[in-house]
């Protein structure tokens, strides 16, 4: 995996700024070069179901106005010259190949990393002074755009009644001008502010952090469906009182022990709630997934044999997590499921979590046993992988 953070180690990234405070990153990818156009961007977000927005600051209907896709193109014909943004997001998940670059970053963990998002703005252009509640890597990809942060932060209220989240007020500490391979790493809750310098692509690597109550809720669902469907309360020793409208301390005495019954889990089925519950497919990724063929799991192989054809990578949008657990058996996580792996199975499966994109003769050479062949061809039908189309090198 290429190095991201120029001089930084990834422990020393990791340890020392990591959802702590920013760093500004000169070179983090040394001559990088935009592998799509402004032009080839604006095509995207004329596409069905292309999550696109345009950010209007001033020649709209009301400030700051937000349209979303998808565009035609006299919606960029129409546009002013200056003033204005174009966001796409999910650019990983629309084109696979861009996973190459989305791949440098993960010495951050798979299931924290949410998507790459690509903006072009004009002379001038920006979507205001805001607040993310994520970690961010900002990429400069074609041109320059100064970037101001406020840190540490002081102001948090937003503009009432507009389209998308400003800060009311905006005092800025630092500011630099990001050249293309220049990177601005921000932690959640950053003020931050970016001007383009002429015409200009950003590339915005986020990251995603679950909320509580709904990791906390996607467990409990889960209890709940491995649960006795027709387990009902019982009270053979109910005992008369004095207030029928009261709930008796014998009464909540049991029903908290049934509770914990069901919620004191042990580590090995809680970890595998959990991974699960992470490795869940939101609804509006369905399109994001191949329509592979049924191939068998001997048909596959046959296909990995062939060197005139692509090799497989990981769908983009598939969350795949391993829990490889020493002594408690190991799993294999995936789209709000999990599978047991055996030991034929267990190396195939480090090698689909620990790559992206993979090498024919090695998924071969893992899959000579049928349990670990079975799981290929599983991933593959259920569009978990996906063949690498190498959009970018045609």
């Amino acid at each position: 995996m290429e190095q991201v953070l120029g001089k930084f180690s990834q422990e020393d990234f990791l340890r020392h700024y990591w959802q702590k405070k920013p760093l500004l990153i000169r070179q983090a990818i040394p001559d990088f070069v935009s592998p799509l156009s402004p032009e080839e961007l604006a095509g995207l977000a004329c596409e069905e179901d292309v999550p696109a927005r345009l950010v209007i600051e001033s020649a709209g209907e009301r400030p700051w106005m937000l349209r979303h896709g998808p565009f035609s193109e006299e919606d960029f014909t129409s546009l002013p010259e200056a003033g204005y943004s174009l966001l796409v997001t999910d650019c990983e998940k629309l084109i696979p190949d861009l996973m190459s670059l989305v791949e440098r970053f993960r010495f951050v963990p798979d299931w924290r990393i949410d998507d790459l998002m690509i903006s072009y703005a004009p002379a001038g252009g920006s979507v205001g002074a805001h607040i993310d509640e994520y970690d961010v890597f900002l990429l400069q990809a074609q041109g320059t755009r100064r970037w101001m942060i406020e840190y540490p932060p002081k102001n948090t209220a937003f503009v009432p009644d507009i389209d998308i989240r400003l800060l009311e007020q905006f005092d800025p500490t630092e500011e630099w001008v990001l050249e293309p391979g220049d990177m601005l790493y921000l932690p959640p809750g950053v003020p931050h502010h970016g001007v383009a310098i002429g015409d200009c692509m950003t590339f915005s690597i986020g990251f995603r952090a679950p909320m509580l109550n709904e990791l906390a809720s996607g467990v409990t669902d889960r209890l709940i469906t491995r649960m006795d469907a027709t387990a009902r309360y019982t009270d053979p020793d109910l005992k008369t009182s004095t207030n029928p409208g009261m709930l008796a301390t014998q009464t909540r005495t049991k029903l908290r022990e049934l509770l914990r019954d069901v919620l004191n889990q042990d580590d090995v089925v809680l970890d595998q709630l959990i991974a699960e519950t992470l490795s869940e497919r939101p609804i509006d990724h369905a399109g994001y997934y191949p329509d592979n063929d049924p191939l068998t799991a001997t048909e596959l192989r046959d296909l990995l044999g062939n060197d005139s054809l692509d090799t497989l990578m990981r769908t983009p949008a598939a969350r795949l997590i391993l829990l490889d657990g020493g002594s408690s058996p190991a799993v294999l996580a995936y789209d709000g499921q999990s599978l047991p792996l055996d030991e034929h199975s267990l190396p195939l499966a480090q090698i689909l979590t620990r790559k992206v994109f993979y090498d024919s003769a090695e998924l071969l050479a893992a899959t000579e046993q049928p349990a670990a062949a079975d799981l290929l061809a599983l991933l593959y039908v259920e569009g978990i992988l996906q063949w690498h189309p190498h959009l970018l090198e045609q």
